[in-house]
C-alpha cells in the first residue's frame, strides 16, 4: 500500500511517500521538505498572509508533480497549527483546493500529539515507553505512552517561529528578550508537570530536533541518515542555544544548508528544547526523521481494513 502525505506545518510544507507492508512497517520512498513559512505574522494578526498562502502553493503544485510520477494509492494533505489558528482558514483551503485540486484536512491538537507519536515510534522498535515532543512552528506536541498507546498528551501554545515573532525583536535577541521568551516557555511547560514521565525515553521530531542534530555533527547539509536515532545530550542542547542565541540569522545560515528556512527561528526552538528537557528532567533526547507524516500513513493503513498486534488493541 503506497500512500503521500503532505505535511502543512507554520515553518516548513513536508512530503512523505511511504510503501507500508502486512504487518505495518513503513518504507520511505520519497521525503521532501520546504519551508515556505505559511504562519509568518499569524499569531498577531490571526490570519494568513497572501504571500504565504502563495509560497504554499507553489510548493504543493511541486509535491503534485512529484506525486503524480509515482501515482500512491491515496494522497493525504493535512495542516496544523497556523491553520488551525487562522480566522481567514476557509479562504486558505477553498485557494488550495482551487489552484492544486488538493483538498487539506485540519488535525486538532490532539490528533497531531497522536499521530506524531505513531509515527516516531514506527522507527523505533526498542522502545517501549515514550515521550515524544514535536516542536513545530506554531505549537508543540508532547505524548507520553508505551508502543501501542497513548496514555497523556497535549498542545502547548509555543512553537519556534510563534516564540521568535512574540519575543525577539532583534537579531540576535537581547538578554531582555531572551528572559521573556524563558518566561513564556516555562509557563507552558507548567501544564506537562503531572505526566507520567517516568521511565519514558524521549524522543524528538521535526524540524528543531533534526537541526540541531545536524549542527550537533558538524554537518554542513542535511542527511536523513545522520538525524535518524542521533542521541542529542541535554548538554550538547544548553551549548547549542548558547552558540545560537548571540548569532545572527545570516553566521547561522553559514554552519549548513540544513539551517534554510529556519536560521532566524532555530534559536527560540533550541530554547523551547533546553526548557522542555531541564523541567522535566531529561539528560537525553533520541531525535526521529519521522512525525505526523508516517503516522497519517499508518492512520490509513488501519482505515483500509489493517490492524496492528493483537496487543496493540
Amino acid at each position: 500500500m503506497n500512500v503521500a502525505v503532505i505535511d502543512v506545518g507554520t515553518n516548513t510544507v513536508l512530503l512523505l511517500i511511504a510503501a507500508v507492508d502486512a504487518g505495518g512497517n513503513i518504507t520511505t520512498i520519497v521525503y521532501e521538505q520546504r519551508a515556505p513559512r505559511l504562519g509568518a505574522g499569524v499569531d498577531a494578526s490571526r490570519n494568513l498572509d497572501p504571500a504565504s498562502i502563495d509560497r504554499v502553493v507553489t510548493v504543493l503544485l511541486e509535491y503534485h508533480a512529484i506525486i503524480s510520477a509515482y501515482r500512491p494509492l491515496k494522497t493525504l494533505v493535512c495542516a496544523t497549527s497556523a491553520v488551525r489558528d487562522a480566522g481567514n482558514k476557509e479562504e486558505f483551503l477553498g485557494i488550495v483546493k482551487e489552484r492544486t485540486g488538493f483538498e487539506i484536512e485540519i488535525l486538532s491538537g490532539d490528533d497531531e500529539a497522536i499521530w506524531t507519536y505513531r509515527g516516531a515510534l514506527s522507527g523505533m522498535q526498542s522502545i517501549e515507553k515514550a515521550t515524544v515532543i514535536d516542536i513545530g512552528g506554531g505549537s508543540t506536541e508532547i505524548a507520553v505512552g508505551d508502543r501501542y498507546r497513548i496514555h497523556s498528551r497535549i498542545s502547548l501554545d509555543i512553537g519556534a517561529v510563534r516564540l521568535t515573532e512574540r519575543a525577539f525583536k532583534h537579531n540576535p535577541p537581547t538578554h531582555p528578550e531572551l528572559e521573556k521568551a524563558i518566561e513564556i516557555v516555562e509557563n507552558e511547560i507548567e501544564r506537562v508537570a503531572r505526566f507520567p514521565l517516568d521511565g519514558s525515553t524521549l524522543v524528538g521530531v521535526a524540524g528543531t530536533a533534526t537541526s540541531l542534530a545536524i549542527l550537533d555533527q558538524g554537518l554542513k547539509d542535511f542527511s536523513r541518515e545522520a538525524v535518524a536515532g542521533y542521541r542529542l545530550n541535554l548538554e550538547n542542547v544548553y551549548s547549542l542555544f548558547r552558540l545560537l542565541r548571540g548569532m545572527h540569522a545570516e553566521q547561522i545560515l553559514s554552519l549548513s544548508t540544513a539551517m534554510a528556512g529556519r536560521a532566524d527561528i532555530i534559536a527560540a526552538g533550541s530554547l523551547i528544547l533546553r526548557e522542555i528537557m531541564a523541567h522535566l528532567k531529561f539528560k537525553e533526547l533520541i531525535v526521529s526523521e519521522r512525525g505526523v507524516r508516517y503516522g497519517v500513513v499508518l492512520r490509513e493503513w488501519e482505515r483500509a481494513g489493517n490492524a496492528m498486534p493483537a496487543s496493540a488493541s
